[in-house]
């Protein structure tokens, strides 16, 4: 399997984020595991260059918000 590239690159409009299969499927993991019933209100992740993210991206906070 490849290893999972992920990039994040935002303005002041937008974020986009592109990533390989891997990468995607990463995510999807990442975003399942926010859905945890036994998770709370602001549990989240970082993802950061050297924390799941290729060189270049901006950083990127996942956070479980139920009142959104």
């Amino acid at each position: 399997m490849d290893e999972s590239r992920i990039k994040v690159q935002g303005t002041d409009l937008e974020v986009m984020i592109t990533a390989n299969a891997a990468g995607l499927r990463e995510l999807a993991e990442r975003l399942i595991g926010l859905a945890d019933a036994q998770l709370h209100d602001g549990y989240h992740e970082h993802l950061e260059v050297d924390l799941g993210l290729v060189a270049g991206s901006t950083s990127l906070i996942l956070e479980r918000n139920e009142s959104v």
